[in-house]
Formats: C-alpha cells, sequence, structure tokens
C-alpha cells in the first residue's frame, strides 16, 4: 500500500530510479531464456551441451553482434559451417531443374536417334532383301559399313561425312556395274578405272549429292544437339559446386544464424540483405550469364532446325529410298554408262562360260531393279515421335535463359531462406530487428565493389568459372555451324569438296515428301556440283577387294583463305611504307 502511494505521488522519481538499476544490472534482457535457441539447434543434430541456458554476453562473438546471447563459441564456429552447407544445399536444389532437363533430354533424343539408325539399316535390309534378293546379301557389307560409319559419326568418332558417303557410292558404282555386266570379269585395276569415269558420268545421277545433303545436315544437327545437351548437363555439375570463401561463409552465418543466436530463431533475414550477401557470393557465377544465354539459344536454334529442314526422322527414312532410286538410275541408263566406261577403260575380259553380246542384248535378261512404293519405305521408330521431343525440349529450354544471374533473387524468394519483400520492417537487418537500410548491389564481380556484406576480391577472377565460359564458347561455336550445316571438325575438307554438308539452305521439291509445317528457303545448286578427283585408293590385296584403307581426311587452306592471306600481307606492306613515300 505504501509503494502504491509513494509511485502514484511521485512518479518521476521512481522511474530515475528504474533507469539507474537498469543501467546497473546490464540490459534487460540479460538472463532471458535461450530454450528456443537451444530447440532449434538440436532439432539440426547438435548437441546442446555448449548451449547457454540463459542469454550470456556476447563478447566472445566473432560474427554476430556481440550483445547478450545463447551462442557459445563452438556454437557460432558450428552454425557458420552449417550456413555454408545450406547455401550450397541451396544452390544444388535450385539448379536440379537444370540437371534433371538436360540428362533426361540428352537420354531421350540419343536413345531416340540411335533407333532411327537402327531401323533404317534394318528396313533397307528387308526390303533389298525382298526386292533383289541375293544380289543384296552377296553385297550387303557395303550397306552395313556405310551404317557402321554413320554410327561412329554420331557417337562422336573422328569421321567425316563426306568420305563416308562418297566411299559407299564409290564402293556401289563397282558392284552395280559389275551386276549390269555379268558376261565380264573385272579387275581392281579395271574398277578404278570404272570409278574414275563415274565422277564425271554420274551413274546416279544426282541423288548422291541429295541424299548427302539431307544425311549430313540431319546428323551433324542431331551429334550437335545431343552433345550440346551432354555439355549443358556437365556445366550445370561444375557451375553447381561451388565452394564459399570466408568473406561469404561470414556474410551467411550473419544472415541466417544470428538471429538464432540472439533468441530470434524464427526471425528471417531482410530480403535486401539476402540479395546482397547471395551476390557476392554468387559474384563469379553470375558473370556465367552471356554465354549461358547464347548456349541456350543455340540449343533451342538447332532443335528447330531438327524440327524443320534438318529433320533426322526423313533423313534416316530417305537413305534406302535414295540409295533404290539411285540403282535404279544406273540400271535404266546402264548401255550408256558402260558404252562410255569401255571406250575409257578398254574392253574388259569375258568372263569364263560367257559370250561377248552387244550392250542391248545383255541388258535384256536383267532383273530390272525398282524403287520402293510408299507402305514399303521404312518407318520411324516405334512409339516415339521427333517433333513431340524437340517440343518438350523447347519449353525446357525458355526458362533457363538468365539462370545464374537471377539465382540470387531465385534463392531469397524462399520464405525459408529470406523474408518477404513487403516485410521490410519485421526481419532481421544483420544487427537487429528492423529496416535493412544499404541498396541492393549489381549483378556480377565487377559490381561487388561497393556491397556491403561481402567483401570480394575483384582483382582475382575465379578461373574455374573462366574455364566454363570458354567451354560454353566452344559448344555454342559448334551448335551456331550444326544450324548451317557445318560440322567444326570437318570445315575446310567438307567446304573445298562442296559436299553439300554446308549448304543449309539448298532444298530439293523431293527432299521431304509429306514435309510439314516448315519450307526451307530455296537456293540455286552450287554451278559446280561434281566432286574433284580423288586420289587412287588403295587395295588390300591379302584379303578381300572390297577391304580398303581408310584415309584421314587432310584439311588445307582453301584458295578463298590464301587469297585473304595475301591480301592482309599486301595491306600491312603498304602500312609500313607509306610514310616513305610522303
Amino acid at each position: 500500500m505504501v509503494s502504491r502511494l509513494y509511485a502514484q505521488k511521485y512518479p518521476l522519481v521512481l522511474l530515475c530510479t528504474l533507469a539507474a538499476l537498469s543501467w546497473t544490472w546490464g540490459p534487460v534482457t540479460a538472463g532471458r531464456s535461450c530454450s528456443e535457441t537451444r530447440h532449434v539447434y538440436a532439432e539440426k543434430g547438435y548437441s546442446t551441451n555448449t548451449a547457454p541456458l540463459t542469454q550470456i554476453s556476447g563478447e566472445h562473438l566473432r560474427l554476430c553482434p556481440q550483445d547478450y546471447t545463447c551462442c557459445s563459441s563452438q556454437m557460432e564456429e558450428t552454425l557458420a559451417h552449417q550456413s555454408e552447407t545450406d547455401f550450397l544445399s541451396a544452390i544444388d536444389d535450385t539448379s536440379q531443374f537444370l540437371h534433371t532437363t538436360f540428362t533426361q533430354r540428352h537420354r531421350k533424343f540419343d536413345e531416340f536417334f540411335r533407333e532411327l539408325i537402327d531401323l533404317s539399316e534394318k528396313s533397307m535390309n528387308q526390303m533389298f532383301t525382298k526386292t533383289y534378293g541375293r544380289l543384296f546379301t552377296q553385297n550387303a557389307n557395303v550397306f552395313q559399313e556405310l551404317f557402321v560409319e554413320l554410327r561412329r559419326y554420331y557417337s562422336g568418332g573422328s569421321v567425316s561425312l563426306t568420305e563416308v558417303l562418297s566411299e559407299f557410292w564409290s564402293r556401289l558404282v563397282e558392284r552395280v556395274f559389275s551386276l549390269v555386266n555379268p558376261q565380264y570379269q573385272f579387275s581392281d585395276e579395271y574398277l578404278e578405272c570404272v570409278n574414275k569415269h563415274a565422277e564425271q558420268l554420274q551413274p546416279f545421277g544426282d541423288l548422291p549429292r541429295k541424299l548427302g545433303l539431307q544425311v549430313s545436315r540431319a546428323f551433324i544437327a542431331a551429334r550437335a544437339l545431343v552433345q550440346g545437351l551432354a555439355t549443358g548437363r556437365d556445366i550445370v555439375n561444375k557451375a553447381a559446386k561451388l565452394s564459399a570463401g570466408a568473406g561469404c561463409v561470414r556474410a551467411l552465418m550473419r544472415q541466417w544464424y544470428c538471429p538464432l543466436c540472439r533468441g530470434m530463431p524464427s526471425l528471417r533475414p531482410c530480403h535486401a540483405l539476402c540479395l546482397n550477401v547471395m551476390k557476392g557470393c554468387l559474384a563469379n557465377t553470375a558473370d556465367l550469364d552471356t554465354e549461358w544465354n547464347n548456349f541456350i539459344d543455340a540449343l533451342y536454334q538447332v532443335s528447330e532446325k531438327l524440327e524443320g529442314p534438318f529433320n533426322m526422322e526423313l533423313a534416316a527414312d530417305s537413305i534406302s529410298v535414295k540409295v533404290s532410286e539411285a540403282i535404279m538410275h544406273m540400271q535404266e541408263n546402264s548401255i550408256a554408262t558402260s558404252t562410255k566406261v569401255f571406250q575409257g577403260c578398254g574392253s574388259p575380259r569375258l568372263a569364263p562360260g560367257r559370250s561377248r553380246r552387244s550392250p542391248k542384248e545383255s541388258g535384256g535378261n536383267r532383273r530390272p531393279f525398282r524403287t520402293f512404293s510408299p507402305e514399303e519405305k521404312p518407318t520411324t521408330a516405334t512409339g516415339t515421335n521427333l517433333d513431340r521431343l524437340v517440343s518438350e525440349l523447347k519449353e525446357r529450354l525458355r526458362p533457363m535463359r538468365g539462370f545464374w544471374v537471377s539465382l540470387p533473387h531465385t534463392i531469397c524468394n524462399d520464405k525459408n531462406v529470406a523474408a518477404d519483400v513487403t516485410n521490410e520492417d519485421r526481419c532481421w537487418n544483420g544487427q537487429a530487428r528492423g529496416r535493412y537500410l544499404p541498396d541492393v548491389t549489381g549483378d556480377g564481380l565487377m559490381s561487388q565493389i561497393n556491397n556491403p556484406e561481402v567483401e570480394v576480391d575483384m582483382a582475382r577472377p575465379d578461373v574455374r568459372t573462366r574455364q566454363l565460359i570458354m567451354e560454353l564458347r566452344v559448344a555454342t561455336n559448334r551448335l551456331k555451324h550444326a544450324q548451317a550445316g557445318q560440322d567444326t571438325d570437318f570445315m575446310d575438307s567438307e567446304v573445298e569438296e562442296g559436299s553439300g554438308s554446308g549448304g543449309g539452305g539448298e532444298r530439293y521439291s523431293d527432299d521431304w515428301p509429306g514435309y510439314r509445317p516448315y519450307s526451307p528457303p530455296y537456293s540455286k545448286p552450287p554451278l559446280n556440283p561434281q566432286t574433284p578427283i580423288k586420289p587412287p585408293r588403295v587395295r588390300d590385296r591379302t584379303g578381300s577387294k572390297w577391304n580398303r584403307s581408310k584415309g584421314q581426311s587432310i584439311s588445307a587452306v582453301s584458295r578463298p583463305a590464301f587469297f585473304s592471306l595475301a591480301v592482309l600481307f599486301w595491306v600491312s606492306v603498304m602500312v609500313t611504307v607509306a610514310p616513305f613515300w610522303r
């Protein structure tokens, strides 16, 4: 009763007394229970033996504010390691979408393309056996070798599609020429002569060039896409495996676990604080953005080519059809072709037991070759569809643009990581509960000079990030060349030989039967479609006469390139001597 009367009569005196006591005994939070902090700490799997029961003086803290705290030195160190683990886990979880997409799409496309090649060979074997019977089975190794080399190219082997197809047609013209002239016996040297004349006579018409365009463009694009998806998967794996520096770990600890040490485990860091911390920790990763976007765009464009003019399904379908049409073309023109070959190579020897007959007579009893009806043509892979695969891939590629530069926002938008952007006054600002005042810094390494949370050494760019940037550039360059039907491994030789591998815009009206939904622009065929004279092939005398040594493609400087070098040399000379003429 007396104290109550005293308080009513002397309120100002009482207030001053309480203030004095507060200054003497320390902050009113001293001795506050740490039960919530201990509970959260135990839930993370740590022992609470070193955890204070009530708040203690924070003079021992190195990372958090040195106010009264519920954390011992050992707890602060443990939570700092935990913050790094949480950060790396957040990166891994966020990038999981990329890794899963690249892994699954690579597997689906790879399986699909391999199945197309298998079915193309199977369809050819079935239909050619039905059409030509024993004549095909006796010469099946020519076609088997073609598909062996196509698979080797697709699988990443150092194989030139131009050389593969050229070798196939060379072997085929020798076989067909022998079959349409069964009354003669041809030596290896004579067949070499037949091959030389075939380059000018074109016994298969324009079909080898058409098939070369279709197969080369489709296989180059298919291989580039599958390799690009594998590269994307590997880049994501490497980029997501970060190592947080000391400055980053300190900032992570301050934003995520210093509230826990203050006895406020439910208090989330302010959104702007989280962004500054993440942008500092991910400064080098953000520098991947430009090359990453170029890589994603190139993947998208190559997939559209496969959906359009470089359709792998139609290319695989066309192999047996075009080969059959080529054989029929040579059969129909065999008399004129044989006559010109005999004039250039001389009269061959008659086969034992055969009498010499005129070309007209020899052609009358031959079984005619024929092309296939539509229902006999090869079918695509069962249960799969290229249009659907490409459509699904494009849907997943779109959100990948800007992934690395937007990664800080993606992480901080998680309500379990940071407070909502609208909750600016009831969040942890790095020191206490309240508004976070510093501005949010920019993206990338060079923008971190004014980052208030993370000290970043901008004088030492991350070597690993620079390596990833170079890998992205190489992959993007390969994809861009594939869009034009060019293989970067054989660009010099392909351009010189005029194989058509680089003719991305060239198209024939019968290239893609029943084609939809895109019609590539038509451009005139090259003025000189004939292939240049090739060096003679070396035959293996110890084995079958059809076993030939595979020569390696020799890339030389093309004439336009040489001319350009000459011009540059002349300009440099003129610049050097010009001052002496004045």
